[in-house]
């Protein structure tokens, strides 16, 4: 064991840094307009129910291998496989899905920052998403604000920068999304809003939903690629993991469903298609609010709000990738930071450009280096990762189940059970390895 690997300094250190990691774009940005396309509360339940019965097996086990380990997810494996395992391979694709999810999401980040900035200075009347993905200096300028930002607090220490800050940006983001959700519940069109948001209609769930529903609830957790393991390896045993995990999810959850609140409400009360897709958040709210009384303000104050979100989970993700490096070269903090975010930014021009300059169609019409990085991520690492980390934490061809019980169970709060374990063993992996397939095969390719 590392006797000087660094350490969060309390629990709610943890507990944010988690829930940072997991709230992001992904609950506030891809939910909303996922529950859209999906037909609205049967999406919404399913979703539910794969956070529960998938995502919170799978988080434990992150939490357990970062925390046995206390290695990135590099180095994990080699230190919990038996002796001429391979196991660790699939510690470097972690790594690359870190990598490839960051060279996107910094550039939403970018997007978001760009927004705010918009409102923030009056200059909303003229936004259009079409006219800000295709500005190539937009993009970059912006792009490089987020890696920069990122990268800087992490060349401080663990503690004294993002523990720190994490902590003050999910604290002022769970504010705002109050002041947010409590505004849009008077509205005119909330009544028929939340209908469409949290009533059920079955008639539209199929396996398409299930894929979707799954897919997401991986990428809204970071779970798949090791972001959740790094954080255990960061904390003693005080606390036991099933406890910790659930109150992870539980924040999670609380923010992508208090997103919808805020957004379908508005959507039905000026009459926007709720399956408008991606540009839900750009186009559409953007058109809401330059339309509403004080749309100044509640448009400046929601895109704070998703820059909030979006950086809880870069700086998470950044810390990743970050600690995995490091453990590779032996590099500082400062000069890790340095290269990284180098790496990074040269990577995510792909995207930023990829409505100027770079075209890109990896698939049907309209696609581009977002997609494909997306589809890397979410369509493939995600559910193959939380598949393998079932297999090695519960197999004696792995690490084994009692060993992952003895670390999951450390400490006071829930325990892992072992009438779970059928849930854990078998029902985890199929239902994740029968979507993924499912899904290939009815994806569109063209």
């Amino acid at each position: 064991m590392n006797n000087d690997r660094e350490k969060l300094g309390s629990r709610l250190g943890f507990i944010m840094l988690s829930a940072g990691c997991a709230i992001g774009c992904g609950n506030v940005w891809k939910f909303p307009w996922m529950t859209g396309q999906f037909g609205g509360g049967g999406f919404v339940l399913v979703y539910i129910l794969c956070l529960l019965l998938l995502g919170l097996p799978c988080m434990v086990m992150e939490f357990a291998l970062g925390r046995a380990s206390q290695a990135s997810p590099v180095r994990m494996y080699q230190k919990l496989e038996k002796p001429g395992q391979k196991w660790h391979v699939h510690g470097y694709f972690a790594l690359l899905g870190n990598i490839a999810l960051m060279a996107f999401y910094t550039v939403v980040t970018g997007w978001m920052m760009y927004y705010f900035v918009k409102f923030l200075t009056g200059q909303s009347a003229e936004l259009g998403f079409v006219g800000m993905i295709t500005n190539p200096g937009v993009n970059v300028i912006y792009l490089l604000i987020a890696v920069v930002l990122g990268f800087g607090v992490l060349s401080f220490n663990l503690q004294g920068g993002l523990e720190r800050v994490t902590k003050y940006l999910m604290a002022a983001l769970f504010v705002l999304m109050l002041v947010l959700g409590i505004h849009s519940a008077t509205l005119s069109g909330a009544k028929e809003g939340l209908s469409f948001y949290l009533v059920p209609d079955f008639s539209k769930i199929n396996g398409s939903v299930v894929v979707g529903a799954m897919n997401q609830a991986f990428f809204s957790l970071s779970l798949g690629i090791g972001s959740m393991a790094i954080f255990g390896s960061y904390i003693g045993k005080g606390r036991s993991l099933m406890g910790e995990s659930a109150t992870v999810i539980l924040l999670d959850t609380l923010v992508a469903v208090l997103a919808g609140f805020i957004i379908f409400p508005a959507c039905f009360t000026y009459g926007i298609q709720p399956n408008a897709g991606p540009s839900l958040l750009f186009d559409t709210m953007a058109t809401v609010f330059n339309n509403m009384a004080g749309g100044r303000f509640w448009g400046s104050l929601f895109f704070l709000f998703m820059v909030f979100a979006a950086f809880s989970t870069e700086l998470a993700v950044f810390e990743n990738i970050l600690a995995c490096v490091r453990e590779m070269t032996g590099w500082s903090r400062p000069k890790g930071c340095l290269v990284c975010g180098i790496g990074i930014f040269g990577l995510a021009l792909t995207t930023a450009l990829g409505y100027s300059l770079f075209h890109f169609q990896p698939f049907a019409d309209g696609s581009a280096w977002l997609d494909f990085w997306d589809f890397i991520v979410s369509t493939n690492l995600l559910p193959l990762g939380a598949f393998i980390f079932s297999l090695f934490c519960c197999f004696k061809f792995g690490w084994g189940w009692d060993k992952f019980m003895e670390e999951a169970n450390a400490g006071k709060g829930w325990k892992v059970k072992n009438w779970m374990r059928p849930v854990f063993q078998y029902f985890v992996p199929i239902c994740v390895l029968g979507l993924y397939i499912y899904g290939l095969v009815t994806f569109q390719w063209k």
